[in-house]
């Protein structure tokens, strides 16, 4: 709670500062030069009328409470670093969705040291850093691994991680991790907001090597980004954590460029996923299944130069199902730690679509009016990938495939708009899923023709 009211108090001051300058809680305290001392705090309140979930009805709200406080020391040749997150709900019932995803009272989220200005990997003039301990990643796109941002709750690795960068702006990542377990995960604790200590999952391990390549046609598309990389996850059954004894590796690549006025813009990343896993966690599971999974993320857009800046892009999100769930395959792409909002929908109590047996085509319309003000409408026709697989999310399966594969129409938005400017920005949103032939017809499905979503929150960063 006193970080709960440092966050507060700094969210007070930051509105009486006047709209020209931000609050920094550096300058209020007057820290030394070597220290560094910043955070945020954001409250969002969310509202879902017609619930998609298996074994839910009716709607629901929640009052989402995070802040996050960073204090790191630079003492030359390396950085100590040590972050923490206060994640709380209120105003939620037995019927919410809550989960480790959206409750997790004040723990430490990042704890560590960093070797800064190590020999790069990258040629001459190139640097690299080195990140040991608690801390959290997030690369390219952050569809394989991802600091969240909309998610309450942000998940931290215990690890190493290189990154080693070149004055062209080329980049290497090379990590080799483990995910925390994040307390308390079972209600009642949740719904209390009990305080409970995360702890690392050693039997998990995550390792990726991912390289980018700046302005790879300089002439034909200027500012054209590539990107190749590999990750893999390694895991197996402890006294603490029962896994499904995963062995992936997931090779893949992306060609990036970013949307600029007067210009078109592209974003394409696939993935392949080979390895093995068991079909549950339950240690009496011993039947090894093959797997064969992939993604594929494609959009084209363009920015118009126009009043607001408008653009357009066609968008479309394809991961693998499984279609026999009787063979000794597996080949549903499961989402592991990237991220799913950015693409595909408004998440937290929300979120019916995950880069999980999903084929899903759809438009994007984004307007930026000034400096202050941003805005974006999507829509997306949400088909199963295999008909005979899991809609995951809303955990909902029809094996004989009768019931069809479009789950519906889903349309989510979203506007900011900086009230005083890079220090307290107000965002507000909606979703709309009308149901489809699936999700009408599978058995247990959802009552209603359709599930709304609608959010607001404020975020002071200090």
């Amino acid at each position: 709670m006193k970080l709960l009211c440092v966050c507060f108090l700094a969210c007070v001051a930051a509105f009486n500062a006047g709209a020209d300058e931000p609050f920094r809680l550096e300058t209020a305290l007057d820290t030394p030069d070597w220290l560094t001392l910043e955070g945020d705090t954001r409250i969002r309140y969310e509202t879902l009328d017609g619930q998609f979930r298996a074994g839910r009805t009716g709607s629901d709200q929640i009052i989402a409470l995070r802040s996050l406080l960073l204090a790191e020391a630079d003492t030359g040749p390396v950085s100590f670093g040590i972050e923490l997150q206060d994640a709380r709900t209120y105003l939620g019932d037995s019927g919410t969705p809550l989960s480790t995803s959206i409750a997790n009272p004040l723990d430490i989220l990042q704890l560590y040291a960093r070797f800064d200005d190590l020999p790069g990997l990258l040629g001459e003039n190139s640097v690299s850093s080195l990140k040991l301990g608690r801390q959290t990643i997030a690369i390219g796109s952050k569809r394989q691994i991802e600091r969240q941002s909309y998610a309450n709750v942000i998940k931290p690795f215990t690890g190493a991680y290189l990154l080693s960068t070149n004055p062209r702006g080329d980049e290497f990542h090379l990590f080799y991790v483990s995910p925390l377990s994040l307390f308390p995960s079972g209600r009642p604790a949740l719904d209390d907001n009990d305080l409970s200590g995360d702890e690392e999952q050693w039997g998990r391990r995550i390792w990726g090597a991912h390289y980018r390549r700046a302005d790879v046609l300089p002439t034909a598309a200027p500012g054209l980004t590539a990107e190749l990389f590999v990750y893999g996850l390694e895991e197996r059954d402890t006294s603490d954590v029962q896994t499904p004894d995963r062995s992936y590796v997931s090779p893949g690549a992306r060609l990036y460029r970013a949307p600029e006025v007067g210009q078109w813009d592209v974003d394409i990343e696939g993935a392949l996923r080979k390895g093995t896993r068991y079909a549950s966690s339950n240690p009496a599971d011993t039947q090894s299944l093959n797997v064969n999974a992939e993604m594929l993320f494609a959009a084209a857009g363009y920015t118009w130069d126009a009043p607001w800046q408008p653009r357009l892009s066609l968008e479309y999100y394809y991961a693998s199902g499984d279609d026999d769930p009787n063979d000794f395959n597996f080949d549903q792409h499961e989402r592991l730690f990237g991220g799913r909002r950015s693409d595909l929908n408004n998440t937290s109590i929300y979120g019916p679509l995950t880069p999980a047996n999903i084929s899903s085509p759809g438009f994007r319309i984004t307007v930026k009016p000034n400096g202050r003000w941003d805005g974006w409408v999507k829509y997306q026709a949400a088909h199963l990938a295999s008909a005979t697989d899991e809609w995951v999310v809303a955990r909902l399966r029809d094996p004989s495939g009768q019931s069809g594969d479009f789950i519906g129409h889903a349309i989510d938005s979203r506007i900011r708009y900086w009230v005083i400017p890079d220090s307290v920005r107000f965002e507000f949103g909606g979703s709309a899923l009308f149901y489809g032939e699936f999700a009408k017809n599978v058995p247990g499905g959802p009552a209603g023709d359709r599930s709304l979503y609608g959010f607001a929150e404020i975020t002071v960063d200090f």
